[in-house]
């Protein structure tokens, strides 16, 4: 991966994490933050109560796993025994640095929901990222079916709030996503108009 896409990655990564500053990522195992490493993205772990607590450090190789399915891969280290080699073992600012190998880890069978989640996160930070907070586009989201987000847009000629259902893949279109007010202000999508429906259909 060239500099940029590692940059690119890091900050994949690091947006998608927020979500667990204010829920556990695992059972008494809380984010305390996400680091940039060369070649690398590197999550803090706090683990214990409170009374007994130990930071750790994961360090997980850029391109070895899409960055959705890093908080997936993160709980199943942090809920299964693993095992260090001792050149994968290090100190950090204090913490304990754990260099994993995700091609070695046997992911949980049990079905984990967190890519969608993932995703959805992505879509709604690219939305409404993109957004000014005098005239938003986005103001509402839902998901329903399966694997589908239904983002709620204001429209801008004032004919009110109007929702577009996105399909959920593995690689989200960012350049559909960053074109929604564009489409959501033609008359019509695929020769239906909006005012005969409430959403739309768009595959990504």
């Amino acid at each position: 991966m060239t500099d940029s896409e590692d940059r690119a990655q890091q900050a994949d990564v690091t947006r998608r994490m927020l979500c667990f500053l204010n829920a556990p990522v695992a059972a008494y195992c809380r984010l305390r933050g996400v680091l940039p490493a060369p070649g690398a993205v590197r999550v803090a772990i706090r683990a214990g109560d409170q009374a007994h607590t130990q930071d750790f450090l994961y360090e997980i190789p850029n391109g070895t796993v899409a960055p959705y399915s890093i908080p997936g891969l993160l709980r199943t280290v942090l809920t299964g025994p693993q095992l260090y080699s001792s050149s994968d073992v290090g100190e950090v600012m204090g913490m304990t640095l754990l260099r994993l190998r995700p091609q070695e880890i046997t992911p949980d069978p049990d079905p984990d929901p967190e890519p969608e989640q993932g995703r959805v996160l992505a879509v709604v930070h690219a939305r409404a990222g993109a957004d000014g907070d005098a005239n938003p586009f986005l103001v509402g989201f839902l998901m329903h079916g399966r694997g589908l987000l239904r983002l709620y847009v204001h429209r801008r000629d004032g004919a009110g709030i109007v929702g577009a259902d996105i399909r959920l893949t593995e690689t989200p279109a960012t350049g559909l996503i960053a074109s929604l007010p564009v489409l959501v202000e033609k008359s019509s999508i695929d020769g239906r108009p909006w005012t005969t429906r409430t959403a739309t259909s768009l595959p990504i």
